[in-house]
């Protein structure tokens, strides 16, 4: 085997829970190849170049091996090779989180709950008196 789906090789390198899931952030631009988006069908080599952003994470990582089934985790790791700026970025930004988390992660989607809204209102009339 030369080459393989890049959802599935996602999936198998355990960047991604589930296939779909991998589909998904491939086909949002999350995963590029060699600087450039694809489509989830799109094949990967050995010695392709990967930028994978997952949540506030960006791995950037080389193909070195290819794989059709999911296996554990040790065996996953030896299907990639990230690079050594990768790596220190991410550390960096773990240490920062520790300083001072981002308030903008606490925010959730959608509409506020009857509490919320109750609180924005109490908010509101008390700040413009």
């Amino acid at each position: 085997m030369d080459s393989m789906r890049i959802d599935k090789w996602l999936w198998a390198a355990r960047f991604f829970k589930t296939r779909s899931i991998a589909q998904d952030e491939v086909g949002l631009g999350r995963v590029l190849i060699g600087g450039q988006r694809a489509k989830p069908s799109r094949d990967v080599r050995v010695g392709d170049r990967l930028e994978i952003h997952r949540g506030e994470e960006v791995f950037t990582v080389y193909v070195e091996g290819l794989s059709a089934v999911r296996g554990p985790a040790p065996q996953a790791q030896l299907l990639y090779r990230e690079t050594e700026e990768s790596v220190k970025a991410r550390e960096a930004k773990r240490a920062m989180m520790k300083l001072a988390f981002e308030p903008s992660t606490t925010i959730r989607q959608g509409r506020p709950t009857k509490r919320e809204g109750r609180e924005l209102r109490r908010f509101k009339e008390e700040g413009f008196r």
